[in-house]
């Protein structure tokens, strides 16, 4: 029989409606929509396994997929069968610094599904449904005799039609790589694979997991509020079955250290499963569900300031950490306006503390602040730079921190993790957690994928978790590759986190003297593009003390005013891997960057309703007249229609910039 659920005036748009029986043998199943009723989940315990799908516009976006986990104390993932149901409106207001937008108005349908398994116990799945967005995740009360839990394993899957295609990244091996770091979240994106491509490792894939579901549209899937509560989790690779479904973490990861399942307390909750889906792209790139459904753990201890920062290392490398080279590095920042200077690795044994100080000293008469490397650890890899054993321990690191503070220093990097594992997660919660009471930003690099951190901790600037542009300097294949790395990550990696890319290089050669080693494949327009593209509170503009004079003045004045603290963002155009066109919100300045990937000029009429009627200035590329290797950039004026249209033309590997 059919069971209406009561719902107040304001949730008349969240149809409920409930199929089920008298008798727990008989399935039940209810479907729930959005506020804006275009997306709607179905969620059923029919066979007594239990699943959900989601349609989106009348078309079938995720097919019935698994719930459920396995733990020590039941298996939660068969002979389940639904009680009851609860529903509430959500509405929340809230603001943040750091990533794509600064205030955030959400809105969505709440629906506790509560469930017992075979053996009578309870699970309660909590799913919120927002227009473009579906968050999900497990609760579970205290049972007698039972005040904690160790969660082994998820059936969680997640099955697209069959005629989706890919844009997503393997996750690596345990312990391989320079030094045995990895797993880093560092491998290499293929675009519109068909899903039963088998992973480069065979170990599945690093979330966030994006898929193009033909003309029906695209899904983005990840998860958010993983810390030290639980794992960070990947997706296995692509079953006819059951599709994707939730993988932890593996055993070698950590050397071998730690366990893989995840322990929670009771009562007690999993971190989020996130699902954004749109009929096109902007809803991937605009989305705010990775903090809609997290907390604040803290307060900030003071205001953090966004910025950017010059990096030596990124172009000289380890030999640049000495003084002398520092200090010319602080002096590029000083000229250009830039708030930061990041030392990096093994300053205390070719700086050492002593002068480090002094050298913070002389930044900061310079107008500019410092940024420390750190080795995160120094039992879970090889990797050899130091400062080491400085970040592991509270007692390191409270003492370590507190020296900074007094030197004035205002910010970490931390690099060369051990994987996800739940005790390598509660690291990077204490050292965010100490670095707030020494006022400390922190940035992590070598790492794990930021989940809703931005807005649960106020000190996290962002993460590298990507292949990111130190690799331009490592190999040539990268350096022809970084076009297609950069179209791909603001529908992908940056979609759902701040990333640190690691630096607008300015450099046509990646050498000290710009005249030797492989050289650049980018225009200077693309470089400088990709600094807005690329989503950041803290950005690395990779100047070179040579670049001040070996660059277009019209380069180094657009440079100086790069901004950081983006209070808005808007997907305009693009196609992850072959060209992307964003407008962001600073304050009251638009800056509209676009980036061409393909080997052709890209033609396209944008609509930029923020210029509407105005006179814009456009940097662009001019075409490649024989026998250059890179384009000449130009600086001009442009009238957007009254509609707000503009025409451009994008040339290969080349940039747009339009404010």
């Amino acid at each position: 029989m059919k069971l209406s659920i009561v719902t107040s005036k304001k949730m008349m748009l969240a149809l409920v409606t409930l199929l089920t029986a008298s008798t727990a043998s008989m399935a039940k199943e209810l479907t729930i929509k959005s506020p804006n009723g275009a997306l709607a989940l179905t969620v059923s315990d029919s066979a007594q396994i239990l699943t959900y799908s989601i349609n989106y516009n009348g078309k079938e976006m995720v097919m019935r997929s698994r719930l459920g986990l396995m733990s020590n104390i039941g298996d939660f993932s068969t002979k389940m069968n639904i009680a009851d149901t609860a529903t509430q409106q959500i509405s929340e207001s809230y603001d943040m610094r750091g990533t794509k937008c600064s205030h955030v108005n959400y809105h969505a349908t709440q629906l506790d599904v509560n469930t017992i398994n075979g053996e009578g116990k309870k699970m309660t799945v909590t799913f919120r449904i927002a227009d473009n967005d579906v968050a999900f995740r497990y609760s579970f009360p205290q049972y007698a005799n039972t005040a904690c839990m160790n969660i082994t394993g998820e059936a969680t899957a997640f099955r697209l039609p069959n005629h989706t295609t890919t844009f997503i990244c393997p996750q690596s091996d345990a312990m391989v790589g320079w030094m045995r770091t990895k797993p880093s979240y560092e491998e290499v994106y293929i675009a519109d694979a068909p899903m039963d491509t088998v992973s480069q490792y065979r170990q599945g894939y690093t979330f966030p997991c994006l898929f193009h579901v033909g003309n029906d549209g695209w899904v983005l899937v990840n998860e958010t509020g993983t810390a030290g509560n639980y794992v960070g989790c990947h997706l296995s690779d692509y079953d006819r079955n059951n599709g994707y479904t939730i993988a932890f973490p593996m055993q070698g990861e950590a050397n071998g250290l730690g366990s893989t399942s995840a322990g929670i307390p009771l009562p007690g909750h999993t971190p989020w499963r996130t699902i954004t889906v749109g009929d096109n792209l902007k809803p991937i790139v605009e989305t705010t569900v990775a903090y809609d459904v997290v907390t604040p753990q803290y307060e900030p201890s003071e205001e953090y300031k966004p910025g950017r920062y010059t990096w030596s290392w990124i172009v000289w490398q380890d030999n640049s950490i000495n003084y002398k080279d520092q200090v010319a590095f602080i002096d590029v920042a000083a000229s250009m306006g830039y708030e930061y200077c990041l030392v990096d690795g093994c300053w205390d044994k070719n700086i050492g503390r002593q002068r480090i100080a002094e050298l913070s000293s002389y930044a900061q008469s310079k107008g500019v602040s410092l940024l420390l490397w750190y080795n995160s650890n120094g039992y879970q890899n090889d990797a050899p730079q130091t400062p080491k054993q400085c970040m592991n321990t509270s007692v390191n690191r409270r003492r370590e921190m507190a020296w900074m503070k007094e030197i004035g220093v205002k910010g970490i990097k931390v690099d060369f993790f051990g994987g996800d594992k739940q005790h390598t997660m509660q690291l990077y919660e204490d050292i965010l957690s100490d670095a707030n009471e020494y006022g400390l930003q922190v940035i992590f690099h070598g790492c794990t994928l930021p989940r809703g951190w931005e807005r649960m901790y106020p000190n996290f600037v962002a993460s590298e978790a990507v292949l990111a542009s130190e690799n331009v300097f490592f190999t040539e294949d990268f350096a022809r590759s970084q076009p297609f790395n950069l179209t791909i990550h603001p529908f992908v990696r940056n979609a759902v986190a701040s990333m640190d890319w690691g630096g607008t290089i300015m450099n046509r050669y990646m050498s000290r003297n710009n005249k030797s080693r492989h050289r650049r494949y980018t225009s200077d327009i693309l470089e400088m593009a990709s600094a807005i593209t690329n989503q950041t509170s803290v950005q690395c503009i990779a100047m070179q003390p040579n670049n001040l004079t070996d660059i277009p003045d019209m380069e180094i004045e657009w440079l100086k005013t790069v901004p950081t603290a983006c209070d808005e963002t808007q997907f305009i155009d693009g196609y992850p891997g072959r060209y992307v066109v964003l407008a962001r919100r600073y304050g009251e300045r638009w800056v509209v960057a676009g980036i061409n990937a393909m080997k052709e000029p890209k033609e396209l009429k944008l609509s930029l309703p923020m210029f509407a009627g105005k006179t814009v200035t456009v940097y662009d590329d001019q075409p490649l007249k024989k026998g250059e290797i890179w384009p000449q950039g130009r600086k001009a004026t442009k009238k957007v229609d009254k509609k707000g249209w503009l025409k451009v033309v994008i040339q290969p590997n080349g940039g747009l910039i339009i404010e």
